[in-house]
């Protein structure tokens, strides 16, 4: 009986929020969708845009984000500056980029080398890069990405008709999203499906909403926009600078636009399991603005969702149950016990099933394959886990940490 009352809390579960992705999926503009949103200017009278790549210890990205962001679009010098700022690595990301910078000898491609970070002044993650790369660029329009993103062809130019054409201040975008490693397969398509369910694309884009939401791998800003909300430089202290930027850009009255970008770029986040962890629990919280509350109501989601319909198959297997069913023979189940087997088997196939439906939903944004979809058991759990890691680490400091470098919360 405990069993089909725990599933009867995940199949209501798995129902509203497969009507929620769903809603979210079909509700997601796509740039390029009609002639008006791709650009077919001639260069003279095409914007400059400065495309922002902040580096921190990039040596396996740095390269092949600069190739791809040098090769999706053939404006020239004079629409077109990539500048890669160094934020001081400590591994061989600076001698990477210097070197292609030799190699390509495209004067489109700049190397900065990050200065130190202001004594008397707390700057967290990317912000000071960011910052820097600013102060020297000279777009009309301000592309951030990571150095994990890779450009799709013509992927600048999309996006530039885009906002042009919909008026928008600050353009971002969900990307494809790019799995290798197991636990990848396992957290990234539930963490991305969860994010198009919190952050609906239509509340987020919805001028009279306070729904704001920024993905930091894909930001394109108007330039005075970005100087008008006060760019990374007020959000310096903010570990969760995309969404607070998106906030700001809203409370401004100015245009936010979310929206599904797997044709302008993808992103591979993170490479194993300890990256998963560090990232996730460093911004995870804080993106829910501290409240323990929603990360215990996500962590109940992720195991209603995922690994109970799992578990009360795994009981009924144990305890011989769903054998006897399939043999017709006579183990003590009684006349009371059969039809309460019989719903928790049906309930656990019918909740499991959505889960295939959640990876496919979810694939349209992410245009990420079902791949390992039947591990949504593990994969949910793990995900629980990094709800309430999240705010441990968060609220007390222990081994709050990005990349190595301690993490703190502004006061």
């Amino acid at each position: 009986m405990i069993l089909l009352t725990l599933l009867i809390f995940s199949l209501i579960v798995s129902t509203a929020y497969t009507k929620n992705l769903r809603r979210s999926v079909k509700n997601a503009p796509r740039t390029g969708t009609s002639p008006t949103q791709q650009s077919s200017l001639p260069n003279a009278q095409f914007p400059k845009v400065s495309v922002i790549v902040p580096a921190y210890n990039e040596a396996e990205n740095i390269r092949d984000c600069a190739i791809a962001i040098l090769e999706s679009t053939s404006l020239s010098v004079d629409n077109l500056e990539v500048l890669i700022v160094d934020d001081r690595s400590t591994d061989d990301t600076l001698a990477i980029a210097q070197t292609l910078q030799q190699q390509l000898n495209d004067p489109r491609l700049k190397i900065l080398a990050g200065q130190a970070r202001p004594a008397n002044q707390y700057w967290a993650g990317k912000n000071w890069a960011c910052a820097e790369a600013v102060q020297v660029a000279t777009g009309d329009f301000l592309l951030f990405i990571d150095a994990d993103v890779r450009l799709k062809l013509g992927a600048i130019e999309t996006a530039i008709a885009t906002v042009e054409t919909e008026k928008i201040d600050l353009l971002t975008c969900m990307p494809a999203l790019v799995c290798d490693c197991f636990a990848e397969w396992l957290v990234q398509p539930l963490m991305f499906n969860h994010l198009a369910v919190c952050f609906d694309f239509t509340a987020v884009n919805d001028p009279t909403t306070d729904s704001a939401f920024a993905a930091g791998p894909f930001m394109l800003f108007r330039r005075s926009a970005y100087d008008k909300i006060g760019g990374h430089a007020a959000v310096a202290a903010e570990i969760v600078e995309d969404v607070e930027l998106a906030r700001r850009i809203k409370r401004a009255g100015l245009k936010l636009a979310l929206y599904a970008g797997s044709n302008l770029a993808s992103v591979r986040m993170y490479r194993s399991w300890s990256a998963l962890w560090e990232g996730w629990t460093k911004n995870l919280y804080l993106g829910a603005n501290r409240s323990w509350g929603m990360m215990v109501y996500m962590a109940a989601i992720m195991l209603f969702l995922y690994p109970i319909p799992w578990l009360a198959l795994a009981i009924l297997l144990a305890n011989g149950e769903i054998a006897n069913i399939i043999t017709n023979y006579q183990l003590p189940i009684t006349n009371y016990q059969l039809p309460i087997t019989l719903l928790t088997i049906c309930f656990s196939i019918f909740v499991i099933w959505q889960q295939y439906n959640l990876r496919r939903l979810g694939a349209q944004i992410s245009d990420c394959s079902t791949k390992y979809w039947w591990l949504g058991g593990l994969g949910g759990t793990l995900v629980a886990a990094i709800a309430i890691g999240s705010a441990i680490k968060t609220e007390t400091g222990w081994g709050w940490t990005w990349r190595g470098r301690a993490l703190q919360i502004k006061s």
